[in-house]
This record gives C-alpha cells, structure tokens and sequence, in this order.
C-alpha cells in the first residue's frame, strides 16, 4: 500500500510538473524530433544492411558474424 501511494505521488509529480511547463514543451518536442531524424531518417540513408547484401542465408551470416567476434 505504501509503495503505491509512492509512485502515485511521483507520477502527480511530474504530471503537474509537465502540465505547467511553457518553454518545456517546445524543448520536448525538439528533443523527440531531433531523436526521430536521428533513429529514423539517419539509419534509412547511412547504416544499410550489411550482412544481408553480402550474404544469402542465415548460416553463412551467422559464420561472418563469429569470424569476426573471434579474430
């Protein structure tokens, strides 16, 4: 009972803290859309696929990867 009421009030804590924020708001919405560009768009254009390029099945992925963890 008394660790429910704990995380109740650290929930309504931040809750109001969030509700009452002005300038916050914006610079939460900058943080998620810098995360977005970063996670979404960065890894479409610059970090493709590599194994699957190289490799036709799963075996011979899977032999590069534990070349390569060894060496």
């Amino acid at each position: 009972m008394l660790m429910k009421q704990v995380f109740k009030r650290i929930f309504y804590f931040y809750y109001d803290g969030f509700r009452q924020m002005a300038i916050g708001k914006k610079l939460w919405l900058i943080i998620f859309i810098k995360l977005f560009v970063m996670f979404a768009i960065l890894k479409v254009f610059f970090f493709h696929d590599f194994l699957k390029n190289r490799f036709n099945t799963e075996k011979a992925r899977s032999n590069y990867v534990i070349e390569q963890l060894t060496r």
